[in-house]
This record gives C-alpha cells, structure tokens and sequence, in this order.
C-alpha cells in the first residue's frame, strides 16, 4: 500500500504519540490506542514483520476529500496602462500583501519524522503543541482586527472620515465631542463585546486543553493535560475516554492484544470498531518494559486527510449587508442632497468647502447609532435565548447573527446523533407465519425454554463415554416443523451469526498487569457490556440475552451460549465471513460442540438474502412492511453441512485465498457455492430510536417552508430508512434512489431519469453525487432543489461543505447546518448558520457552532420563536434609527433652504448628542422587546415564518416607506416651529426641537405591536430626563419662554400634526389590509 509507517525495533518495536488534531477519538477498552489512521491487519499471525498499514474501512468512499474544486477559467490578460487601471493596481497590492504575509507566515515543509518510543528529547523537530485553539484573535491582534471589522462596513468608515474631518479649522461644525462620542461609545460597546466573545472562547479552549491523561514514565504513572502532550510520550487511555492526539496503539489489558474504537469524530459514526496492538509490544511481561526496549516509529509526512476543515474567519449577517447597502443608498442621498443646497447656493465663494460643510451638516442621514443599537439588540436575543427556560442548556456562542435564525430556507442535518440517538432496539421477529412484537416477546422465551429442558434431559441420560450423535443428511420428506422449533432455531442463528464480543470489567482494586488474570474479572450478568462493528448486531445479541439465550464469552476461535436452564454451549468458529458494503451480508460457520454439528448461518439485507433463500411468498411483502415502519430488517438463514461438505469447501477456499491473480473473485465463488437453497428461518426489525420529538419538529419545519437535507456518512439503506421513520419522507412521498454513476454518459441518463419525477424525495450517495457535480452541477441542483427532501448518503465532511457551498451558490438562500460530531464542522462552519447538538459524540461541532443546543427538537423554538422575533425586531429597529437620522437632516435641509442655503447647523452640542443617546435611545432600544404574536400562537402556527424568507420586513420598499415619513414629519415640524415662533430664533430651537422629541417618542408607541412594561417605563424615563434637562439647557432654550402655555399649544399642535396621520393610516390599513399574525391574535 502506499500509506505505511514501517514500525524499526532494534529489539523489538513501538511507537508514541503524534501531533493533535482537529478531531477527538473515543477508545472502548482499558490502555493505550491509536486512531484509525494507523490501522493493523487484523490477523494475529507475523505482526512483527508487517507494517502499520494507512488504511480504514469507513472511509473506503472519501477519496473526494483528495478532489479540488474546478478552477476558475483565466481570461486573456490585459496589458500596460489599461491593466492597470481595470484592476492591475488592485492585483498588485493583493500580491504585496500575500508576499508579505507568506514571509511572516511561512509554513515549515512538511517531513517524515522519526518518533523515538518514550523518548520525546529525542525528536530531532520541534512540534507544535498539542492543544485546539478556536480563537479568532491574540493579544496583539485583537485591536487591530476588531477595529478592521467594524471600518470594513461603509457606515463606521464614513464617520470615522466626518470625525476626522473636524479637526481641520475650516470644515468644523460645533463642538468635537458631538462627532468623536458618539464614535467613542460605539467602538467601546463592539470592543467589550468582542472581548466577552473572545474570553469565552478562551474558557472553552482552556477546559477542552486541561483535560488529564495518565502518562507512562520510568518513574510509573503521572497525569498531564491534554495540551502538555508531546511527541513521543506514552500515553494510556482507559475506557470510554477520548484520544487526545493521533496515536499507534502498542497495548491492551486484553490477552488477544485486541481494542474497539469508535471514529465518530471522523465519519460521524459511533459503531465500535475492532483494532489489534503491535503484537511483539503486546507480548512484554509488564507495562514498564516499554522503556527497556528501544525502537522509534518512522512515520511518513502529514497527508491531507479528513481531519482537514474548512472554516470562516467571522461571520455577517444577511441583515448587516442589508442594513449595509441601505446606508450606501442613503450616502447617495446626502451627497445629492449636498449638491443641491450647493446649486441653489449659485456655486458662489469657495463652494467645494460649503458643499463638504453640507456633507457634515447632513451626516445624520447616515445615523451612526445604527450598528451600536443593532448589537446590543443581538446581545439582548442571545441572552433571551439562552434564558428561555423551554429550551434548556442553549448557548449563543456567536452574538452578531440571531437574525439569521429568522430567514432560513434549507436546513442541513447530519443523521447519526442528531436525528437518532445511536440506540437500537428489537422490535419484529417475523417467522413467516407467525410474528413476535414487543407485547408478545414472552411468548418467545416460553417456545424457547421448551426445546432447551428437553436436550438438557437428554444430554443427562446420555453416559460419558457415548459418542455424540451425528447429523445425517436425510432423504426422506421434510415435516413441518412446530412454532417451538423454529422460534427455538431463530433464536440460535441470531445469537450465533454476529461479530459480537462481551466484555467484562475487572474487579475493584485490580491494577496493573493483574488485569491479565481470568481470576480477577467479573462474570456476572450485571457486569458483562458487548462491543460490535454495528449497535445493530449489539442490539440483536440484547435481545436473544433477554428472551434466555446469552452470549457469554467469545475469542477468535469459539463462543459460548448459556440457554434458560444455565446450561453452556460451546460453538467452534470454523470460517467468519465479515459484512461488507458489495455483499450485504455477513456470515458464520461453526460446530457444536456437544452433537458436532456444522451450520452455515447467514444474515443481511433482503435484497442481497431474497435470491440466496428458498423460495417463499411472504418475505419481499413482509419486508416492505418494515421499512414503511422505519424498522432496519435482516434476513436471517442457515445451512446444515455434513463433514465431508465442509471439508471439501474449506479446501476450495484456502485455495483461492492462496490465489496471487484474481484472489477476491475466487475467495467470493467459492464462498456462494454455499450460498445456495438456504434454509430462511426469520425476518428481524429493529428500530434506531429516534431523538424526541424528532417527527412534529419535522413537520413543523416543513409547514414554516424550511426544506431539509439529511446530509450522513452512513450507507444508503440505513439513510433511507431513517428518512421514512423520521418522516423527513412523508408515506403519501415517492423516493427516488438516484443510481450509482461512474462517468458522464451515465450521469446523463439518471439525470434524465430523474426529471420526470415529480414531487419525489432524493436519495443519492457521495460518489455518485461528486461525478454528477463534476459534469451536471447547475442541473443537479436546479433539480435536487424542487424536492421536498434529499438524502445524501456515504457523504465526506468535504462534501458536505461543498453542498452548502452549492446551495448558497445557487439558490442565494440562507443555509443552516445542524450536527453533533467532528465529522459535521466543516459543514456547520460553512453554513450562514451553524448549531451544534451537544450529545454523545463530544463537544466539536457543539464549541464550532453558532448555537450550541441539547436536542434536535429545540430547533423548532429556536427559529420559529426566536428567529422570526429576532429578526423582525432587527429589522424595526435598523429602520427607525434611520429614521431619527432621516428626520433630524430633514429639518436641517429646511432651516438651511429658507435662511438662504447658509451651512449652519440648527442644533449644536449637546442637543445632538442628547438627540441620539438620552432622550431617544431607550424608547428605541425597547423596541428589541417588541413581539407581533405570543410564542405559543408562533409555535402553532409555523406558517408565520414563511413570510419572513421573502425579506419584507426589511426591504427597499418599507425602507422608502420610512423615508417619506421622515420627509413628511421633518418638514411639518421645521416649517411649523418657523411658521409660529415669535421673533427670536431661540424659539424656533425651542419649539421644533421639543416637538421633535415627542414626535420620536410617539413614534415608537406608534411603532410597537405589543405592549411591554420596559417599554412604558423608558417611554416616561426619557420624557422626564428631558423635562428636566430643561432647566439646564440656558444656552440653547428661553427657560422663561418655555415655562408659557404659549410654548405648551404650539409644541403640541405641531406634534398632532406631525403624527395624527399616521396612526390614521395605521388604523386603516390594519382594518382593510390586515397582516397574517393580525388575524390569530384577534
């Protein structure tokens, strides 16, 4: 092969601990292990002198992580000035700032290494340390790249420029602070919360890098943290904990030398695999031998793997970009506004200077509290999330996206963990003509007691020394036989035909190499755990223990059973025929000790089973039934073999296993030769538990119009099943299983097949789905995307990022990705928007995500509740700051068109900074508590969420709506105060600003749907504070003026005005055009 880490002893050989990964693995058994990158044959035989092979059955269909994407076509290049100018300049520094960073970045080449056992000063590199760091910033990066963050987005570089800009003499507008606070407060609030951000992520980190492991030195065991791992150490994991770094497993407490891992942070998959220790370090006496032998691995330089992700550096919300091309629209609109007070000026004097006056007296156009109210929205949402006591254990571990929860068109979903729990459980045993389900498995355990009492009776009356009976193949007719019999023989074949092994924990007290002795292990029922390649064939081995029949022990050559009476029976493994992907099926044959008989049993899917059994006219009926059930069925059959039969196969197959050409097809005729008339004996359905409430969050996420994608690494008929129980499929829905492709020609024809299918679910696998992409990618979407559901299955990390790459490419929607192991954070990170389930296969995709939940069903809440009130409160919270700046620039263009186009501003120093912050920012910031129906009627109704998808909450169209508004009020409360003030011009400032004011604080209660408590108190809050600034404010208002009834009726009538017709048309439009939500709440 062409992976291999040859294993050099100088007497005998070990190897160590390599560099730590993205991806954690999980060990079945006590002591040290290796991930299963590094795999072993699983022969026993000549160990020493064969090399650790690169290979691993779960990943036989990932050869697409290897695959790059398409480039991109170059055109012709252009060349001298006109390159230059249509984008040569912007190459140029592109390619500065690569150079540059690659120097101060510059990756070390990767090499083999050469890790001496034990020894980690022996390495003749440094390493990098073994610790996972998810933070986006340092210490000397976290200024720098927060404030690069926020001067990316047009509105804090604009005024970071008007800031700038009132140090020069001649373009100052009033004082500085009313420019550079407001600036200030902003950077401040975006700085602290980036910095909680950040020092939670720190937290995480440092909790996931102090976990400790038990490290073999000279002196005998010490603990270290996760991240003080190196290179080399001896590290020894026990049972059921997570690997901490890539590993080659060198001993077990195991005699075989054998272990079980799982690699669900690789594929997702939390099935036990089987792994073998390097045998000549297995066999030492004692654990401190290690030291006295000197052998090194020689390991072969880092590949790109799967444990490759790919992720984003931040993320931005649809909204932000939204908001973001608003203000763009509205720099449109302050610099023609600008140009034409210029105009009508005659460009008389120095106009360049006036017209950036104007830019400066109308900067409020642009209002800058925009984004600091925004984010403090989003803080407010990300801590109502996580103190919504519906759904417990949710954190928010991104704050600047909530909004996205509220928009969402495709939900992608990994299967294992986040639709299933991983736990099988025994449901059918169907014998043809009777069936057994879960209220009548006591009458199994009765037909089974029966044939057992009476061969225990018989094998007591037999004397020592007799012989035991042979089989003896019969020509005489078959009799039917009794439902005793044939549940009594079911029973058998499922707890004889299986990989499965029983494992018992040492007793309390025993360490060391004491775990090696039988004496000191537990064999008690309460103590024994099994470990298989598939929680299918432990769920089968359950249940044959429950109805009597138990698997006691195993090993490599026999196994014991122990019927309902206590009695041991010993079976000797003949010949093991593993399960594999092609056959889809497994098989057995082994001897009974006590009657010599030979039984070939086998089990699998029925479409491989259907034409190796005789023939019978229930099972492709019975089998369909299961599966509408979501039941995984297996047929189960067996074969009686004389002596001589199987003497004469075991000839044929060691032969063809000896074969140098054609070796797999022979190996696989001789085995069929078997394969013939076998005897079916039953049909089992077994039921992979679905997480709660799996089904009506399901539904409820197809009536909102989220469409769902079940993206799995696992195989096709298991995917597909789980789609129908979980009823991502409806039963009234067809499936079409999109057929395996290898080349253009073929890709064609299926997908031609499937374009006249209508309303039909996808099923399609990795590879099939990569050939297709390579040829036909916008067809395949274009087609994949009118489906109510799609099923991938056999899916690589990579690919799954890939998809929602495509979805994204394609459609423009809003993605959301959802798992819950290390195989699903490339796919989480590329997604608009992540959550994470924390469950059973660790806490990666949890710590990646942007949401990290305990259950699949508190996505329901999470955007149907959440997310629409997160994003619609956003949305009227964005447009009514734009507003409190539409209006105020409003005023100011009329004040300065009737005082002869004069650049002076209406209102200076603290009337506008308090404009902004103390007398309007509560009413407004209240507006985050805000709510259009209850969370129950959301809940009940999903259909509400649909209209959020199309955006009409936030849209040019409501945007325009807001602007004739401002226009509207500013100018009646300008022209107003003009049109009533007496003769001094403090009065205009008086009345207009005072009417103003109350206009923004009815505007709000205008504004909001539901009434909140917090919404009143900030209401009256800010009126008082404004009230009561009165009397400090000499240097802009008559206090004597303003204490006159005179100034109490024009204030007032200039406000009814400038409101009255509003709620008019809000209580019209309500009446004649209600909204959807409007028509549940009444």
């Amino acid at each position: 092969m062409a992976d291999q880490i040859p294993l050099y002893p100088v007497r005998s050989a070990a190897a160590a601990a390599s560099r730590k990964r993205a991806a954690y693995y999980s060990a079945a058994g006590p002591g040290a292990d290796r991930p299963s990158r590094y795999q072993l044959e699983d022969e026993s035989a000549h160990l020493d002198e064969m090399p650790l092979m690169m290979s691993e059955e779960g990943f036989e269909n990932d050869e697409s992580d290897y695959h790059t994407l398409p480039r991109a076509r170059i055109t012709q290049r252009k060349r001298g000035l006109e390159w230059f100018v249509c984008g040569g300049w912007k190459f140029l520094c592109t390619s500065c700032c690569d150079w540059l960073i690659n120097i101060c970045q510059r990756k070390r080449e990767l090499k083999a290494r050469t890790v001496w056992l034990g020894y980690p000063e022996k390495c003749e590199e440094k390493h990098p340390r073994n610790s996972i760091k998810n933070q986006k910033y340092n210490v000397f990066t976290f200024i720098p790249g927060v404030l690069y963050e926020q001067f990316k987005f047009f509105l804090n570089l604009y005024f970071l420029v008007v800031s700038c800009s009132q140090f020069v003499p001649a373009l100052k507008i009033g004082y500085l602070y009313t420019y550079w606070a407001p600036l200030g407060f902003v950077l401040a609030v975006t700085i602290m919360r980036e910095a909680i951000d950040e020092f939670r992520r720190f937290q995480r980190d440092k909790e996931v890098n102090s976990q400790l492991y038990s490290k073999l030195t000279v002196r005998g065991k010490v603990q270290v943290k996760s991240s003080d791992i190196q290179v080399g150490d001896l590290i020894i994991v026990e049972k059921n904990q997570r690997i901490p770094s890539d590993m080659v497993f060198l001993r077990t407490s195991e005699k075989a030398g054998s272990c079980f891992i799982r690699t669900d942070q690789l594929d997702g998959e939390t099935d036990w695999k089987l792994k073998v220790a390097v045998s000549c370090t297995q066999r030492l006496p004692a654990l401190g031998d290690l030291f006295s032998i000197s052998a090194y691995v020689y390991a072969q330089k880092p590949q790109l793997d799967i444990h490759s992700f790919e992720g984003t550096f931040t993320r931005v919300g649809l909204l932000d970009l939204e908001l973001n091309h608003l203000t763009k629209a509205l720099f449109v609109a302050l610099v023609a506004l600008s140009v034409v007070m210029v105009t009508l000026q005659g460009f008389v004097g120095p106009w360049y200077r006036n017209l950036f006056r104007f830019l400066l007296l109308f900067s409020y156009i642009i209002p800058i509290s925009l984004r600091v109210n925004l984010d403090m929205g989003k803080a407010a949402y990300g801590w109502m999330i996580m103190k919504d006591e519906s759904i417990p254990g949710t954190v928010v571990r991104t704050s600047t996206i909530p909004e996205e929860l509220g928009r969402l068109v495709y939900l992608l979903t990994d299967k294992t963990g986040t639709l299933t729990q991983n736990e099988m459980v025994f449901k059918r045993l169907h014998l043809g003509t009777v069936s057994y389900g879960a209220d009548t498995m006591d009458e199994i355990q009765t037909h089974l007691r029966n044939p057992y009492s009476q061969m225990q009776s018989q094998a007591s009356g037999n004397t020592p020394g007799s012989t035991p009976p042979r089989k003896a193949q019969s020509s005489a007719p078959k009799v039917r036989k009794s439902v005793s019999i044939r549940v009594h023989e079911a029973v058998k074949a499922i707890a004889l035909c299986h990989n499965v092994t029983p494992v018992y924990e040492p007793r309390a007290g025993v360490t060391g190499e004491a775990e090696y002795a039988e004496a000191d292990q537990d064999f008690s029922d309460g103590n024994r755990t099994y470990q298989a390649a598939s929680p299918d064939e432990v769920a089968l081995v359950q249940w044959t223990e429950s109805v009597g029949l138990t698997l006691v022990s195993r090993d490599l050559a026999s196994m014991q059973l122990r019927t309902p009476g206590g009695q041991i029976l010993t079976y000797c493994i003949l010949q093991m025929f593993p399960f594999t992907s092609e056959s889809k099926r497994m098989g057995v044959i082994v001897r009974d000790e006590s009657t010599a008989e030979i039984t070939f049993y086998m089990k699998g899917a029925d479409v491989a089973m259907s034409s190796i059994v005789q023939y019978n006219d229930w099972l492709e009926e019975e089998c369909g039934n299961m599966a509408r059930e979501g039941l995984r069925t297996l047929v189960v059959a067996k074969r009686a073999l004389t002596e001589e039969q199987y003497q004469d196969f075991e000839s044929r197959y060691s032969q063809a296993k000896l074969s140098i050409h054609d070796r797999a097809l022979k190996v696989a005729a001789v085995v069929e030769s078997l394969e013939r008339e076998m005897e079916l004996l039953c049909l089992t359905g077994v039921e992979d538990q679905l997480q709660a409430d799996v089904r009506p969050t399901l539904e409820m996420l197809r009536n909102a119009g989220i469409k769902i994608w079940m993206l799995t690494g696992d195989k096709l008929e298991t995917a597909t099943c789980i789609a129908k129980s979980s009823h991502l499929v409806s039963r009234t829905q067809d499936i079409h299983i999109f057929r395996p492709v290898t080349n253009r020609g073929e890709a064609h024809l299926e997908l031609n097949a499937f374009r006249r299918k209508h309303d039909c679910a996808l099923v399609i696998s990795g590879d099939s789905l990569e050939v297709c992409l390579k040829y036909y990618e916008h067809e395949l979407v274009e087609l994949a995307c009118q489906c109510p559901a799609v099923v991938c299955c056999r899916c690589s990390p990579t690919q799954k990022a890939h998809i929602v790459k495509l979805l994204q490419q394609h459609t423009g929607r809003r993605t959301c990705a959802i798992g819950d192991g290390g195989n699903d954070v490339s796919m989480i990170q590329a997604a608009d928007c992540g959550i994470g389930i924390e469950g059973k296969e660790g806490r990666q995709a949890s710590l990646a995500a942007d949401f990290s939940i305990t259950q699949f069903k508190h996505i329901g809440r999470l955007l149907m509740v959440h997310g629409r009130s997160s994003y619609k409160r956003s949305a009227a919270l964005g447009q009514f700051v734009m507003h409190r700046g539409l209006i105020i620039s409003t005023m100011q263009a009329v004040f300065s068109s009737v005082f002869y186009f004069a650049s002076v501003p209406l209102y200076q120093g603290f009337l506008m900074v308090g404009y902004a912050t103390l007398y309007t920012m509560f009413p407004v910031f209240s507006l985050v508590l805000d709510q259009d129906v209850k969370p129950e009627m959301a809940m009940l109704y999903p259909e509400l969420y649909k209209d959020l998808t199309k955006g009409r909450s936030l849209s040019f169209k409501t945007f325009l709506v807001w602007v004739v508004i401002s226009i509207y009020q500013g100018g009646i409360l300008m022209y107003g105060a003009l049109l009533l003030f007496e003769s001094e011009f403090v009065h205009v400032v008086a009345i207009s600003f005072t009417a103003l004011i109350l206009t923004e604080l009815l505007m709000v209660a205008l504004t909001v749907r539901t009434w909140h408590w917090l919404m009143a108190v900030a209401e009256v809050l800010s009126l008082g504070c404004y009230v009561a600034s009165l009397a400090f404010l000499n240097e802009y208002f008559d206090v004597a003026f303003i204490t006159t009834v005179t100034f109490v009726w024009k204030v007032s009538a200039i406000t009814v005005v400038s409101c009255l017709p509003l709620y008019v048309l809000k209580y019209l439009k309500r009446k004649l055009s209600p909204p959807s939500y409007s028509k549940l709440t009444s």
